[in-house]
């Protein structure tokens, strides 16, 4: 698990969490993380990536699209 700390966080604010988290039963950080969890999207982890990223480039990517053509890496240089 990543931690996590938020500097600087007005009074009102705080307090606001504080009084939320009393409601729902839980401490600031948990009610924290709820907030946090709701806020933002979640990846479909049952969509393929492939189709997760047709869907993201679907304006620039059509059947028109061509890979550009691969090289042969060029030799790393000898340090020796």
């Amino acid at each position: 698990m990543a931690v996590l700390t938020i500097r600087s966080i007005d009074e009102a604010t705080k307090t606001a969490l504080r009084v939320q988290a009393a409601q729902h039963g839980v401490s600031m950080e948990e009610e924290a993380r709820r907030i946090l969890r709701s806020a933002l999207p979640h990846p479909d982890e049952q969509t393929p990536m492939g189709q997760r990223l047709l869907r993201r480039f679907h304006e620039v990517a059509d059947e028109d699209f061509t890979l550009p053509t691969r090289q042969v890496p060029r030799t790393p240089p000898s340090w020796d």
